[in-house]
């Protein structure tokens, strides 16, 4: 039995899927084994070296804590300008004013080619040079404004393909019983783009969240994979622990924004379809003996 995306497998593609999916399986376990070996045999599996975060809350309220609060802090503060930034130039890029849509291409073209860490440091620089922002501020002020100018640019792009995504009869549906465009937009287009764009949106995001390591590693910012760093060299030859631990915290937080993104899709999904009062069936019947009435009088007329 085949399906719309691949043909059904016979016995033989059966049997050379559970072979390979077999050498697979312990390929992995192997390697796994020899991880483990090798870090038992370097002393990293040492109880000493995760103590200090089973142990006591040192570690994590002197270094993850204030490291975990300054990347969301950043992160969300990208996030909260990037968005509605990313949709303004998203929907200028779409204007039928070519003074509008070519500055608007022009400046997504240009910000989404930097690489978001030449971003960072321009902003660190500019910050330096042209504000009164103190240098213990910078790093945060120099990270913000890399991952919205790179990420505000991408996201423009998601937001011009959701829109284009759509079949052209919803907008001139709309037209045609006179809204204007920017009615169009607003009430036609872009609550059903934001289903499509959601996934490419979220996916995004998690970008947003990771990023903020680069202005730990080259800025100074003190975010969660720099006090790592910092808490490995104080505890001494933890580095595994350290950035295990790390690892672990950012995997938990891209499970958690990966799965509410999910959950809210589903929701809007589940809104868009029919809410309207379902007839009974004494209504139907109600109303079919209503047009015959209607329709013996016309025919006695």
């Amino acid at each position: 039995m085949s399906s719309v995306l691949y043909d059904a497998q016979g016995p033989r593609a059966k049997r050379r899927n559970i072979v390979f999916t077999a050498v697979f399986v312990v390929a992995l376990a192997a390697l796994l084994w020899w991880v483990f070996g090798t870090l038992k045999d370097k002393g990293q599996l040492e109880w000493a070296l995760w103590e200090p975060f089973f142990s006591g809350t040192e570690a994590w309220s002197t270094y993850i804590w204030p490291g975990l609060e300054n990347t969301l802090k950043a992160a969300a503060l990208a996030v909260v300008i990037a968005l509605p930034l990313g949709a303004v130039l998203g929907i200028a890029r779409l204007s039928d004013h070519v003074w509008v849509r070519v500055p608007a291409a022009v400046v997504v073209e240009f910000f989404r080619s930097i690489p978001v860490l030449v971003l960072m440091i321009f902003g660190l620089a500019l910050f330096a040079e042209y504000t009164n922002v103190s240098s213990d501020d910078r790093p945060l002020y120099a990270v913000v404004t890399g991952l919205v100018l790179y990420n505000a640019s991408v996201l423009a792009e998601i937001v011009r393909a959701g829109i284009l995504a759509l079949p052209k009869g919803q907008s001139e549906a709309a037209m045609a019983i006179g809204l204007r465009k920017g009615q169009v937009m607003r009430t036609i287009l872009l609550p059903q783009a934001v289903t499509t764009m959601l996934p490419a949106i979220v996916s995004q995001l998690v970008v947003i969240l990771k990023d903020t390591a680069l202005g730990g590693a080259v800025l100074t910012f003190p975010e969660l994979l720099a006090s790592a760093n910092t808490m490995s060299g104080y505890y001494g030859a933890n580095v595994i622990a350290s950035f295990t631990v790390v690892a672990v915290i950012y995997i938990a937080l891209n499970f958690a924004l990966t799965t509410f993104a999910s959950w809210l899709e589903r929701r809007l999904r589940r809104a868009k379809k029919s809410t309207g009062a379902v007839l009974k069936a004494d209504d139907a019947g109600m109303a079919g003996t209503g047009a015959g009435g209607a329709g013996g009088a016309g025919g006695a007329a």
